[in-house]
């Protein structure tokens, strides 16, 4: 075993005379702090080649500072902490991560670096190479998806180059205050699309939750701060609580004569509110704030056994909540997570989370990916390999488009995943909310075309049919059977869409040919060319390509006599002296240009002067807080809160443009209502009466429909501005303690 670092004694920090006096002390206290809170051992050769990296980095990043004006080499040196401590890598990823900005931000090449640290040269080139972006040479494509598509590519040649990866942009947003807010909006949105799921994949908990909070923090930050003072004014009471449960626990668990720890932890700011909104309860109905959790120190042997003894005394003590037991040590998480949970009802009635583990499974469920090398050839193991195929399998199914490889990753690999059997037992991972449909493809792209019927625990089930882990799915094919446009409907993965648009572009092919016949002979009748004029026509007549133009000719969509309109020179058909038509099933795309609308700025110029619409996705109104995105048909305006947003600024910040309403902006909106409540006699007129008659706002349409009890609708109304808007709904809202009044995001503007 190579000496420990608190057995080695590095050399004086000397700093050259260009670095500033003022910046030394905190240089010297940042990289005594790395090399004191390093648990890893390290031989005198790792020592010095760190201490190396170090010095090359203090050098290359000098007189370059961060936006708080802080030394700029401070931030190597926390990433490189933060892989050692929060990650637990080891003596090549700390120098990595010291050097990771060094060939991107100064002159020092590639090939410096790989001669300097002798046989750790290599990965420490191929790992920095990974770290650094591309040249900034991009145009029409998103810079943010090519350079991740670089670190993902280098993932599976030396997956550290990702873990070093979260690590600098864990310590990028630990600091994003310092950065300009649409600065922050496009980190923060890039983080929680990307690195927050990839940091879910590795098992890295902490960083994820932490990722996501942050994110929070910059997106929501109304929602952040009222989770976290909820949070703060009853920790007290809290902890009183989960003290009191721990002293219950041990005084039960001290009798099994299995070495334990326990201890309580409060949940993340961001999984609080998720379960505020998908559950659409206050925070004080939220019981699973925190979790207790009980870590074993048994050998690896009888981890399971002792976990379930565990769970045992537990549950003799409480009464669990049988529904709420997951067992993911039978069945790991996709990212290798292993641990017992349950929920049982503690004292004062009140529900508890309980989590037990072995402390080789609090590791990995710690540390993830970098723990998993120490424990290699477990099933653990595995979860990661089938992962990596899996990225391999994305890589090599992509046209080369970095955004379709981040779409891929996004929904298919960086979920929940739900894990199902064949009839004979093989168990196959689909993501989180796959369909029965979704099965037959991941099965084989053959059986997922040819399938009539689908059986889920020996039961018929619709094709859409939403599986559940330990689902046992059977597949009934029929030769006959082809995939239609309603498939796409009900399969939630990329893999199953893509064999299904494969198989109908193939069947559409197959159809067009009888149209291509009945277009060749027109044109033979009219003595044209034939190759010649197919481009032309698709081009004139506004279609995608031959096919389509072929297919339409087919299903009677396409009347050739539209063809006598044209003129002829010679072989080849050209356009007449009017103007070029469409056909009728495309609708050509109108962009609304009003000049009265000088109340929105983009860019810092009125909005009028650009062509623009208003997103349909979210429907801004004055007041929203919104953003211009440049799409390839024309700018577009959306609500910062938009469902899109955090794709758009993670894959298409370069194309998106600050905007703001002027002070005191009004136009007429449409906007949509949801409305629910405790059903009463004479609900349509109090609705009514409060909108029209003490708020003076236009009804469009109301519809109101009661049902034991309980009523529901929708009402429309024309509104100026988004205060106006919330000022209806908090009105609303005074009618009755148990109605709820939500804005949708069908609004029109007028």
């Amino acid at each position: 075993m190579p000496p420990n670092i608190y057995n080695l004694n590095p050399k004086p920090m000397q700093f050259s005379t260009n670095i500033p006096a003022a910046d030394h002390e905190p240089i010297r206290q940042a990289y005594t702090n790395l090399l004191g809170a390093m648990k890893i051992p390290l031989s005198e050769t790792d020592l010095a080649y760190i201490n190396q990296a170090f010095e090359l980095a203090v050098e290359a990043h000098n007189g370059q500072r961060r936006k708080n004006g802080e030394p700029y080499i401070l931030h190597p040196i926390e990433v490189a902490r933060i892989c050692a401590v929060e990650i637990g890598l080891g003596a090549t990823s700390i120098i990595c991560a010291l050097l990771h900005d060094v060939v991107e931000d100064t002159e020092i090449p590639l090939a410096d670096i790989r001669k300097m640290f002798g046989e750790k040269g290599a990965s420490v080139a191929l790992i920095v190479d990974g770290l650094t972006k591309l040249e900034k040479d991009i145009t029409d494509k998103s810079p943010q998806a090519e350079n991740f598509k670089k670190v993902i590519q280098t993932l599976l040649t030396d997956v550290r180059v990702v873990l070093i990866k979260l690590a600098d942009r864990l310590h990028n947003m630990r600091t994003i205050e310092f950065m300009k807010p649409d600065k922050q909006k496009k980190i923060a949105s890039e983080t929680m699309y990307l690195y927050a799921p990839l940091a879910h994949r590795l098992g890295l908990y902490n960083i994820k939750m932490e990722l996501q909070d942050l994110c929070m923090k910059v997106t929501q930050p109304d929602d952040y701060k009222f989770v976290h003072d909820k949070l703060a004014a009853s920790e007290t009471q809290r902890a009183e609580f989960i003290n009191k449960f721990i002293d219950l626990l041990q005084d039960r668990l001290s009798g099994e004569n299995i070495p334990f720890r326990i201890f309580g932890r409060s949940k993340a700011i961001s999984s609080i509110w998720s379960k505020i909104e998908a559950k659409d309860v206050s925070f004080e109905e939220i019981y699973d704030i925190f979790a207790i959790r009980v870590v074993l120190d048994v050998p690896l042997a009888q981890e399971g056994r002792a976990c379930w003894i565990v769970y045992a005394a537990i549950t003799s003590q409480f009464t669990p909540i049988a529904e709420r037991l997951k067992d993911w040590i039978a069945v790991p998480k996709s990212n290798g997570y292993e641990s017992l949970h349950t929920t049982v009802v503690g004292p004062d009635n009140r529900f508890v989370e309980v989590q037990i583990r072995s402390e080789r499974m609090d590791e990995i469920a710690e540390k993830g990916f970098a723990a998993h090398w120490r424990y290699k050839g477990l099933k653990s193991d595995k979860v990661y390999d089938d992962w990596l195929s899996k990225i391999r399998g994305a890589l090599s199914d992509t046209s080369g488009s970095a955004l379709e490889l981040i779409d891929k990753l996004q929904e298919d690999l960086l979920q929940e995943e739900v894990f199902v059997y064949t009839p004979k037992g093989e168990m196959r991972t689909l993501p989180m909310g796959a369909t029965a449909l979704d099965f037959a493809f991941e099965i084989h792209t053959e059986l997922g075309c040819r399938c009539q019927a689908v059986k889920v625990n020996d039961k018929l089930v619709s094709f859409a049919h939403t599986l559940a882990n330990g689902d046992v799915v059977s597949i009934h094919t029929a030769p006959q059977q082809k995939p239609t446009e309603q498939w796409l409907k009900w399969v939630v993965t990329n893999r199953s869409r893509s064999k299904i648009r494969q198989a109908l572009r193939e069947e559409k092919r197959k159809t067009g040919e009888l149209g291509k016949e009945q277009l060749d002979r027109k044109l033979k009748h009219l003595k044209v060319a034939l190759d010649d004029n197919y481009e032309f026509l698709v081009k004139y007549f506004k279609y995608n390509n031959r096919t389509d133009l072929f297919y339409d000719i087919t299903m009677g969509r396409f009347d050739l006599s539209q063809l006598k309109e044209l003129r002829i020179e010679g072989s080849k058909l050209v356009s007449p002296e009017k103007e070029v038509r469409t056909h009728a099933s495309v609708e050509p795309f109108v962009l609304e240009t009003k000049s009265e609308r000088k109340m929105l700025i983009v860019a810092g110029q009125p909005a009028s002067d650009y062509s623009f619409q208003y997103a349909t996705c979210c429907n801004p109104l004055a007041g929203d807080e919104v953003f211009a995105y440049m799409s390839a048909n024309g700018m577009r305006i959306h609500r910062m809160d938009c469902k899109n947003a955090t794709h758009l600024f993670a894959n298409h910040s370069h194309r998106i443009y600050k905007s703001e309403w002027v002070s005191g902006a009004r136009e007429a909106f449409v906007a949509k209502l949801e409305v629910r409540g405790a059903d009463k006699v004479g609900i349509l007129q109090d609705l009514s009466n409060i909108i029209t008659n003490r708020l003076n706002i236009d009804i469009r349409s109301i519809s109101i429909r009661g049902d034991e009890g309980y009523y529901e609708g929708q009402i429309s109304v024309t509104v100026y501005n988004i205060e106006q808007l919330n000022h209806l709904i908090e009105t609303l809202k005074t009618m009755d303690k148990n109605i709820s009044v939500v804005r949708t995001d069908e609004v029109v503007q007028i």
